[in-house]
């Protein structure tokens, strides 16, 4: 793809989004770092629907994020920075997986290390 495409359009749309993000949940569920906060979750239909809300709306798609805001989400989960890191990682191999292109992958990465701040530690 074109780089003057769109973050949103070069994910694959919200087909592709959707797909990036069921992968990133199972590499959670598998990752021992981080697999206790998913595995326990009751509604994981709800979580995947705003996580697939939350990177469309955030990479230039047409859908509206309808959850809370990553600071109030995260509020008293104490999520240390190796958890961090380790959901960073697993979001990074999902990309891969899904054949997206280094460059597209870089960006991603970027994306989610500014968000830092609203996750560690709130």
């Amino acid at each position: 793809m074109s780089e003057s495409n769109s973050l949103y359009e070069r994910l694959g749309r919200r087909d592709g989004i959707a797909r990036i993000s069921r992968a990133i949940i199972q590499n959670h569920l598998a990752n021992p770092l981080v697999s206790q906060r998913y595995s326990t979750i009751d509604d994981m239909a709800r979580v995947e629907r705003r996580v697939i809300e939350f990177f469309c709306a955030g990479s230039g798609g047409p859908e509206h994020y309808t959850g809370q805001d990553k600071r109030h989400t995260h509020q008293g989960m104490n999520v240390s920075e190796q958890e961090f890191v380790a959901v960073i990682d697993d979001a990074m191999a999902a990309l891969e997986s899904c054949g997206i292109d280094a460059p597209t992958r870089t960006e991603v990465l970027g994306i989610l290390w500014s968000m830092k701040n609203e996750v560690v530690r709130v």
